[in-house]
């Protein structure tokens, strides 16, 4: 039976995290899917933009490979005020105001008059356009490394049942492998029977040929069909990827390259198959190959 892994991880995985400081909230989304290297693509917002060097650092210390999306999303708990009054225009107006009924008896304008005059209101600043303070920035990052953990749990959730997965496969292989080493004696057997009943029906219809050349023709043609070394071959992926799967750390790449050694074996082996048990085997060991191959791709 196959061993499980050291801790294989898959690709795929979704993590978050949320939190709160100063008023203000913030979600952290990271969603990762297979890819051939490490792709991070951050979608931070233009407040927190800066932080994308601090971010793809943070990933790329837990995860070896996967295109993996970020996205931050912040939003202001307590919103301010849009308005402010500009306190010296309207001090500035008010004594213009006193001054002119001094001078002239006439009502004081009315308040929103008074506010409606050029200068007196102002935009007051957006407090989500302001730039993050220090607190609220290593909070987030530490949010960050949160929802990264939590991807890298998900991935590793994900890769334990990759690796029984995995592991059944492997064992499916060695199986096919050994049957086919059953099924190639006896293709052998098969084989040599009837090149030496043919040599024989040769040497009655022409007896000046050279019986020795005739021998040394069947078994150069025995060489030729023999798939010991393709099966010797196919048992020792078999010992690689298990010993492989023990490994710590990103194996997908290594794993996948051995697919494609176990495929060209294998492929080989369906060539020189003659008998109808050994194409049988062939094809399936070849069937199971590609599963594997495609439960590799998902591997970190």
């Amino acid at each position: 039976m196959a061993e499980g892994g050291a801790g294989v991880r898959s690709m795929t995985g979704f993590g978050h995290a949320d939190g709160e400081t100063g008023g203000v909230s913030w979600r952290w989304e990271l969603k990762s899917v297979n890819g051939r290297g490490l792709d991070i693509r951050c979608r931070l917002g233009s407040r927190f933009d800066r932080l994308e060097p601090d971010a793809k650092a943070c990933i790329a210390a837990r995860l070896r490979r996967g295109n993996v999306n970020v996205t931050l999303e912040v939003a202001q708990a307590v919103p301010e005020a849009a308005v402010r009054v500009n306190a010296v225009a309207l001090q500035t107006i008010l004594g213009a105001i006193a001054d002119i009924q001094v001078r002239i008896e006439t009502a004081p304008p009315r308040p929103e008059a008074i506010l409606a005059l050029r200068g007196v209101l102002e935009a007051g600043e957006d407090p989500s356009a302001a730039e993050p303070d220090e607190a609220l920035t290593a909070a987030v990052l530490a949010g960050l490394d949160t929802a990264v953990a939590d991807l890298d749990a998900a991935r590793a959730r994900e890769g334990a049942a990759l690796d029984a997965v995995i592991a059944g496969l492997i064992d499916e292989i060695e199986g096919l492998a050994s049957a086919a080493a059953t099924a190639a004696a006896a293709q052998a057997d098969a084989q040599r029977t009837r090149f030496l009943a043919q040599v024989r029906d040769l040497l009655a219809q022409a007896p000046d040929l050279s019986e020795e050349r005739l021998h040394q023709e069947v078994t150069l043609l025995l060489v030729k069909a023999d798939v010991r070394e393709e099966i010797d071959r196919l048992l020792s992926h078999v010992a690689e990827a298990r010993a492989l799967m023990r490994q710590a750390g990103a194996i997908g790449r290594k794993l996948d390259f051995l697919t494609q050694e176990f495929n060209r074996e294998a492929n080989t082996l369906c060539s020189k198959a003659a008998s109808t048990d050994l194409t049988r085997i062939g094809l399936d060991l070849k069937a199971a190959i590609d599963r594997l191959r495609e439960q590799a791709q998902n591997v970190e």
